[in-house]
Formats: C-alpha cells, sequence, structure tokens
C-alpha cells in the first residue's frame, strides 16, 4: 500500500490507513508518527512516535524502526504509548536484542491522560481517551501563542500602552488545537473529550460506511460506523475531517462513491477520506 500525501492550512500529513493492514501518519514539519503501520519508510526520519495501541497493524513496526534509526545513525527515538504497552514491548526488544546481537537505543514512554509533550518550543502534544477493546489513546498536536486578553478586546492602542505602563501584560497565552488523530475507536470518545470536535483538522477512524457491516458490529470491534457520525456533523466544528482505517471490503472508488452518496451536500468539501490513490 503506497503513502499518500496531503495538505491542508500550512500542515502536511503523510502516510496511509487501512483497517486491519497499516495505519501510520506523519506531520514531517514536527517530525512526528502517529501509528509505525509495520515500519514504513516515511515514517522512519520521524524523532518522535505516538502509538494509539497495541494491535499489529497500528503498531507493529515499532522494534523494524528502531533498527532502521540505528543503522541510519539517528537521534535515539522517543516512543510514546498506552503504559500497558511498556513491558511488553521492552520485552519484544530484549528478545530482538538477543536474536540479533546487539543493544538498541530508544526511549518508551507511557502516555498519560492531561500530560502536555512538547515537540518545540509552543508545539505539544497530548493524549486523549479513546473507547477500544484494547488501552488505547488519541494524541491532539497543539500550539500555543500569545493574543490580546479577552477583557482588552476592542481597546484602542493608547489604552493598551497604559495598561503596559502599569506593569500588566496585555496578552494571555492561548491554545490553538491543530490537529487530533483517533486511533481505533468507538464514536463515543466525542463525549469523553469533547474539545477535540474543535481541532482544526481531525483525523477520524471510520471502518464502516455502509449496511455491509452494522452499528452493532463496528462497536463490537471498538470502532465506528459512518452511520454514527453523520447525525454528529453539526457538532464538530473542525475545517477538515479526515476519514481513515476503512475497511479494505471497499475499494478506493467504492468508498469514494459511498461518501459523496452518504454525505450531507455541504459537508462533502469538509469531510473526506485520507487519500489512497
Amino acid at each position: 500500500m503506497e503513502t499518500r500525501q496531503w495538505e491542508h492550512a500550512g500542515l502536511t500529513i503523510e502516510g496511509c490507513s487501512l483497517a486491519g493492514i497499516q495505519t501510520s501518519l506523519t506531520l514531517p514539519q514536527y517530525s512526528i508518527a502517529l501509528d509505525v503501520a509495520n515500519g514504513l519508510p516515511h515514517a522512519i526520519s520521524m524523532n518522535t512516535f505516538f502509538i494509539s495501541h497495541g494491535h499489529m497493524d497500528h503498531a507493529a513496526g515499532i522494534p523494524y524502526i528502531i533498527s532502521q534509526k540505528a543503522m541510519r545513525a539517528h537521534k535515539k527515538p522517543r516512543f510514546y504509548m498506552p503504559e500497558s504497552m511498556l513491558a511488553p514491548m521492552e520485552e519484544i526488544m530484549h528478545q530482538w536484542g538477543r536474536i540479533e546481537g546487539h543493544e538498541y537505543d530508544y526511549e518508551f514512554i507511557g502516555a498519560r491522560l492531561g500530560e502536555e509533550y512538547e515537540i518545540k518550543k509552543n508545539i505539544f502534544m497530548k493524549p486523549f481517551p479513546t473507547i477500544h477493546r484494547i488501552p488505547s489513546f488519541g494524541y491532539s498536536l497543539y500550539r500555543k501563542f500569545r493574543k490580546l486578553r479577552w477583557d482588552l478586546a476592542g481597546s484602542s492602542t493608547a489604552e493598551i500602552a497604559t495598561v503596559r505602563k502599569e506593569g500588566e501584560d496585555p496578552t494571555e497565552e492561548r491554545d490553538e488545537l491543530l490537529v487530533s488523530f483517533t486511533g481505533d475507536t468507538q464514536i463515543e470518545f466525542l463525549d469523553q473529550t469533547p474539545e477535540v470536535r474543535k481541532s482544526k483538522i481531525l483525523i477520524l477512524e471510520t471502518t464502516y460506511l455502509d449496511k455491509k457491516k452494522t452499528i452493532r458490529s463496528a462497536k463490537d470491534w471498538g470502532h465506528t460506523h459512518l452511520e454514527e457520525l453523520l447525525p454528529r456533523l453539526n457538532t464538530i466544528s473542525s475545517e477538515k475531517i479526515v476519514l481513515i482505517h476503512t475497511s479494505a471490503r471497499y475499494s478506493w472508488e467504492e468508498a469514494q462513491g459511498l461518501l459523496h452518496s452518504l454525505l450531507p451536500k455541504n459537508e462533502r468539501e469538509r469531510v473526506m477520506l485520507f487519500p489512497r490513490k
């Protein structure tokens, strides 16, 4: 499966996603990978990796990426993941070290809700809870910036200057939610973390698109069905909603056709599939 590149609002996202086969997206300008599939080339040059959960189509490539980065003399990679993955992954790396006769340098970190993980100055990643069959997280990318305080909105330049002379800062720090990535999840994660709905770009797992699989079946496997998303679209303010992890039951052409026929006309530009072709 070839990786594809997509851009919006100055953000570039590269990768691929097909349910049960491969999911790995990168944000090259921040050197971030969101899941690693089976260790695809586009992710190897990233510095920081955020793993949503331990299913192999999302995480099997962790050892391979560590190995490839060692061969290329990259700096030590850092992997954030649910804490339940830490001990098993350490054991996997221990056994690979025994097989290969080599000790790898890497860092595994248990992601925790409420924590902010700095990527670079004023850019940080924050985990949010998702609902899957095993412990899982989504991740949101934020940008910190300063803006005129709410209470000074509409003030003149002279009034703002007076505030500064009085020793007060007329600005305040705010967070802009750039991208949220869900990994695999049931739709109800939106109720647990409503701020995700404000992401400029929401990358949302939507495995099933039509009646080939029921909503009940989607829930049983910890996934989202398009029929569940449709009535919630008006509660999501994202500029773009990018659907990933569609079932391999749908060809690219069939998936595109279903999306076009099922989406309201006013949502056809905003809601899209991450490119496969």
